[in-house]
């Protein structure tokens, strides 16, 4: 299991399902329609979870799950209804599947992605924990501030008035040089907004994909301490 919940099996995108799928899949071609059809039920709803994913990566994830069903009922050597409940019970529901699925994509890969791989995983882990969405959050909230800063050091050449000013009122405002300087407020960086915009831009994208990655750590070391509870 390797910091799974107990109630859930681990995944592996990985491995391919080899020989305990063949096993399992004679197992599969017994089954009565009741049986089949609460597995199909159960695959539906978990790759209803997945939908933003693409395509490929779904059903690879799929057929890994059903691969893992049919062993269980193996073991099992049985193939009735109660069953199949019986082992999709001992699995867990789709959604805890999807999400530990999810964080396990993340915790491995997040760090070395873009934000446009990121970004639909995100989106289907969101729903699904609260750290899914706090990293989603993070996400767009980090990645929007260093963008804004980046085109202030960008533009500041090009337009005096781009950079980070304070109002009249006290409030800070990021502006992009577009119109003419707030009434009554002051540039706070001047010239130097060029080089620490740059680098706290550059360096809050760099720190996104990092905060995703240990959002997904955390959920999955969730996952141990409930195992051994």
């Amino acid at each position: 299991m390797n910091g799974l919940p107990c109630n859930t099996i681990q995944l592996n995108p990985e491995q391919p399902a080899g020989r305990i799928f063949e096993k399992g899949n004679r197992f599969e071609l017994m089954m009565k329609d009741d049986a089949q059809q609460k597995i199909e039920a159960f695959l539906s709803r978990l790759r209803s979870h997945l939908r933003k994913l693409k395509s490929q990566d779904v059903e690879k994830m799929i057929s890994e799950v059903r691969s893992e069903i049919m062993a269980k009922l193996a073991e099992k050597g049985e193939v009735s209804a109660d069953a199949v409940d019986q082992v999709l019970a001992s699995i867990g529901p789709p959604e805890e599947v999807a999400s530990q699925y999810l964080a396990g994509i993340l915790s491995r890969q997040a760090v070395s992605r873009s934000p446009a791989w990121l970004f639909p995983v995100l989106l289907c882990w969101a729903p699904l924990s609260i750290n899914g969405l706090l990293a989603l959050i993070g996400l767009i909230s980090m990645y929007f501030l260093g963008l804004v800063l980046v085109l202030c050091a960008l533009l500041k050449p090009l337009h005096r008035s781009a950079g980070v000013w304070v109002l009249s009122n006290g409030d800070i405002s990021f502006r992009l040089g577009f119109g003419s300087p707030p009434a009554g407020g002051r540039d706070l960086l001047g010239w130097w907004v060029v080089p620490i915009g740059l680098a706290l831009g550059c360096g809050l994208v760099l720190l996104t994909s990092r905060f995703v990655h240990w959002c997904a750590r955390k959920y999955r070391k969730s996952g141990i301490a409930v195992r051994q509870g």
